[in-house]
């Protein structure tokens, strides 16, 4: 995964994290295909489709104000139409007493072209826990 990533597969994640950094869910949301199928470390098993993902997205910023979002070690692999990638993000916000609360999480991504277009067809969000005692390492660094 030492080979540069494509311009328009950069634009594609950049744009996305914008979005995210932003807190404006319908333009995060234009980078999924409409059939994305999503798996966060958040709410439900999965989310399939764009709406459903939307939706999850709405309720997720608006638990944390001020959301603090960034990518870290991004590497990605293109073939042809598709393309898979990975990073770790630090990402959380400040709750309502103005607490900041944030951790790493670790993300893998599936990309497809779509009508000329590179689209997030897979995203995957999830946080290491403790096998014996189930708690979530939200103090986990890389």
């Amino acid at each position: 995964m030492g080979s540069p990533i494509d311009p328009a597969i950069q634009r594609l994640l950049d744009g996305w994290l914008e979005a995210v950094q932003a807190g404006d869910v319908e333009a995060i949301v234009r980078h999924y295909s409409d059939d994305v199928l999503a798996f966060d470390a958040v709410g439900k098993l999965q989310f399939v489709g764009r709406e459903a993902y939307a939706q999850h997205w709405r309720a997720c910023l608006l638990a944390c104000q001020q959301t603090r979002f960034e990518r870290h070690h991004l590497a990605v692999e293109q073939g042809g139409d598709v393309a898979f990638g990975h990073y770790l993000s630090y990402c959380g916000g400040r709750d309502e007493q103005g607490e900041e609360k944030a951790s790493w999480a670790r993300v893998t991504f599936g990309l497809r072209r779509v009508d000329g277009e590179w689209k997030i067809v897979h995203e995957h969000f999830s946080i290491p826990f403790d096998m014996h005692s189930g708690q979530l390492l939200f103090d986990a660094q890389p």
